[in-house]
């Protein structure tokens, strides 16, 4: 070992390296064990976990942690019989031995309390471990207490399989679980202490390197320029002497006229040479900038392995308790993630494998009786895609009926009846997201409450990510999460707006796109245009900035679309700048929240960029519709053809009807708005000019009646003409409505496309009218 390493090492006390290597070599015996249980035991794999519980043995010896030195050597012992096959390890062996682990992993995780105490904690677990690795060597039966269910709650088992180091210190080391068909565990390399806080410094100062390193080029472009004078006054002296050659000079003066143009060229060589030098050096102080910000940069990355370390034994625990046989397969172990990215998908990973196991994969007879494996698999994969982070979790199990995730909708009354009959696939799965949604009848203490896949959802859109569900039922459960690589640095595209340059991130951009005058309708004083098959709203970035008009170049308008189907609208901005590579720099917490600004970035000439939070840009713009206050895009030199289009307002609670709604009336022709209960929709009323409003009847803060009769005794609006759809059939319900001054009542039961839009029709009649 160098000296160096030696000084690293110094650097931590006697407990922190033994818990360092107390938690690398139970990771080892973890994973050798569940190798073990899928196949013969071979001489290698066996000598590898002897050694494993060996090292935890003497190390456990010098920071007198008797109660470990005890469990370690009886495991061992156990190790060597194995080799000298006077013991077979079979399931129940490797049901004990893993909760020897559990148990060292319990002594081991805090060796700086009193050995009095922990004696006392853990003194009759420790007895009954022992008496049952007696047993198994000396061939009796086991009794192995069931896993507790409690250690496998997302919640828990997050502190389970992590570093035992001092709060906010990182360990740098190569990972513990080497393969052990390999023949040999390679001996771990130094170990270094390095705080989160030191790291995060060291990679904004590799920034600035960087940053302060392009600026040279910009610089030496600069210094280009003076060969531009040097060359104009070449020529002039030039001119200077032709015209003097005409007369006749004196020997001094053609003397001095000659030193002249040897001092000029003296200095145009000597600026070329210094460029030379400079354009070499602004070079290679790029490369070595470039090459220490990589490698710091490096220092956040960790390999998925360390994340997903506990997960093969969380699952076969996790499937014994149900009393199934399922083995989780991990690829992409040597993918690098962020430690950042890694720490959040921790208990999202925990949730998504604990659902394969719960709700996907069957019990063996089941799986028998399909045809299937009596083992079912469940594998997780990372790999690097496109710039990205991919994340996927599949399992073989029986997936997801679409049809049952109906009925269940439909048993909610998350929407109706005749709305969910016409939701596809795709659709029916993303109302799996919503908090609280549960296929489970019953509550268990490993699933039904309903908290899964929205927290996963929460965690992916908090680092810009997105998930995706793919069923196949009878056939298994995909699901597919893309994040970015690490969330220091931030793949954008660049916008200028009001002259100022702004950075949207990629992944929150849907299309960017020249808008031609042609494709833009002005409805009742708004923009629109069809992008995908929807009318996207189109306003200006500079007004939901507050900063200035657009100034587009040329006959079209610079447009990025943000958002998905739901909340989809185009922003114009003045001119596209490109995509970069941006070092995302936090803002300075003293200025809290900044409105629909997520950050700041510096770009090569080392100049300040804002990062615009889309999300945040988004409920602003939503903000802006709902009082009425968006104004047209103003284009220097574009004319947009005004087309009158009967305005229709839908007022109801529910996304899924509001959005059927407008659907239904925007390919019929007619303008739809929408507002989410009856406050939302007199407010829309009061600022908007509609010329027939639909509402609900059951709606928080303000019912449909109460909007019906509000309407009908105002004297700007009682000529308004006012359709109520509900669910209530009754003609008593029915006259309540029409005495409130509704025009039109039409109930949800019969509620079909062509019944809502001839109704629509006999009241402002069509479209084109």
């Amino acid at each position: 070992m160098k000296t160096g390493d030696f000084d690293h090492l110094g650097q931590l006390s006697m407990r922190e390296l033994f818990r360092a290597e107390a938690e690398s070599q139970t990771a080892l015996l973890t994973s050798g064990l569940l190798e073990l249980e899928r196949g013969p035991a071979l001489p290698q794999q066996l000598e590898t976990l002897m050694r494993a519980a060996h090292s935890i043995k003497g190390a456990a010896r010098i920071v007198n942690l008797d109660a470990a030195v005890r469990v370690a050597h009886a495991m061992e012992d156990c190790f060597v019989a194995a080799q000298h096959q006077t013991l077979q390890i079979r399931q129940p062996e490797i049901d004990a031995l893993l909760r020897a682990v559990d148990l060292l992993h319990l002594l081991c995780k805090d060796p700086d309390a009193e050995a009095a105490a922990r004696e006392t904690a853990h003194g009759e677990d420790v007895r009954n471990l022992l008496s049952a690795l007696r047993q198994m060597q000396n061939g009796q039966s086991l009794t192995i207490p069931p896993v507790d269910p409690g250690l496998l709650r997302p919640d828990q088992s997050g502190e389970k399989g992590r570093q035992s180091l001092p709060s906010g210190t990182l360990s740098l080391q190569p990972s513990p679980s080497q393969p052990l068909s390999g023949g040999h565990h390679e001996a771990a390399g130094r170990v270094v202490r390095l705080t989160a806080e030191n790291l995060n410094r060291l990679l904004a100062l590799a920034g600035e390197s960087l940053v302060e390193a392009r600026w040279l080029r910009p610089f030496a472009i600069s210094l280009q320029r003076l060969k531009r004078p040097h060359a104009e006054l070449s020529q002039q002296l030039d001119h200077l002497r032709q015209l003097f050659e005409q007369e006749n000079l004196s020997e001094r003066t053609g003397g001095h006229l000659h030193e002249m143009f040897r001092t000029l060229s003296d200095c145009q060589q000597f600026l070329a040479q210094r460029m030379e030098e400079f354009d070499v050096f602004e070079r290679r102080s790029a490369q070595v900038s470039h090459r220490l910000y990589l490698e710091v940069l490096r220092t956040r990355m960790r390999p998925f392995a360390d994340g997903a370390r506990r997960f093969p034994r969380m699952v076969r625990d996790l499937a014994r308790t149900l009393g199934k046989n399922v083995r989780l397969e991990v690829t992409g172990e040597n993918t690098q993630v962020d430690r950042d990215i890694l720490d959040r998908l921790e208990a999202s990973l925990t949730h998504l494998l604990r659902n394969a196991v719960d709700h996907g994969c069957e019990i063996p007879s089941q799986r028998q009786a399909l045809g299937k494996a009596h083992e079912g698999l469940v594998r997780l994969e990372a790999r690097h895609a496109a710039g990205m982070l991919q994340i996927t979790v599949v399992d073989d199990g029986a997936g997801v009926d679409a049809e049952q995730v109906r009925r269940s909708i439909i048993q909610k009354k998350l929407t109706l009846p005749a709305v969910a009959q016409k939701l596809n696939e795709s659709e029916l799965l993303e109302f799996l997201f919503l908090p609280g949604f549960t296929l489970r009848d019953t509550v268990t203490e490993i699933s039904g409450r309903g908290f899964g896949l929205d927290v996963v959802q929460n965690m992916v859109k908090s680092v810009r990510g997105t998930i995706r569900l793919v069923t196949q039922p009878g056939q298994g459960m995909r699901v597919q999460i893309q994040l970015p690589i690490t969330l220091s640095v931030l793949r954008a595209l660049l916008v200028e707006i009001a002259g100022e340059p702004y950075a949207i991130p990629l992944t929150q951009v849907a299309r960017t796109l020249k808008l031609g005058s042609e494709r833009i309708e002005t409805l009742e004083g708004r923009h629109h245009f069809l992008f995908d098959g929807q009318q996207v709203g189109l306003l200006s970035a500079h007004q939901v900035l507050e900063c200035g008009e657009p100034r587009p170049s040329g006959q079209e308008l610079s447009v990025v679309v943000v958002g998905d189907r739901n909340a989809r609208y185009g922003l114009v901005v003045d001119r596209f700048l490109g995509e970069r590579e941006l070092v995302v720099r936090p803002l300075d917490p003293r200025l809290g929240k900044v409105k629909d600004i997520s950050a700041a970035a510096l770009t090569e000439d080392g100049a300040p960029i804002l990062i615009l939070d889309v999300d945040d840009m988004i409920h602003s713009i939503e903000k802006l519709v709902s009082a009425g206050l968006i104004d047209k895009v103003q284009g220097q030199g574009l004319h947009f053809a005004p087309k009158k289009q009967k305005r229709v307002l839908a007022v109801d609670d529910s996304l899924t009807v509001r959005e059927l709604e407008r659907k239904l009336l925007t390919s019929r022709g007619y303008f739809a708005d929408v507002a989410v209960d009856g406050i939302d929709g007199w407010n829309a009323v009061r600022t908007g000019h509609y010329d027939l409003v639909v509402t609900d009847v059951d709606m928080p803060r303000m019912d449909g009646i109460e909007l019906a009769t509000l309407i009908k005794k105002d004297p700007g609006f009682k000529s308004l003409p006012v359709m109520i759809v509900s669910y209530k059939e009754g003609e008593e319900d029915r006259m309540r409505g029409l005495e409130a001054g509704a025009d039109y009542y039409l109930t949800k039961g019969s509620f079909h496309d062509e019944t809502l839009l001839q109704a629509v029709a006999d009241l402002i009649g069509e479209p084109d009218a």
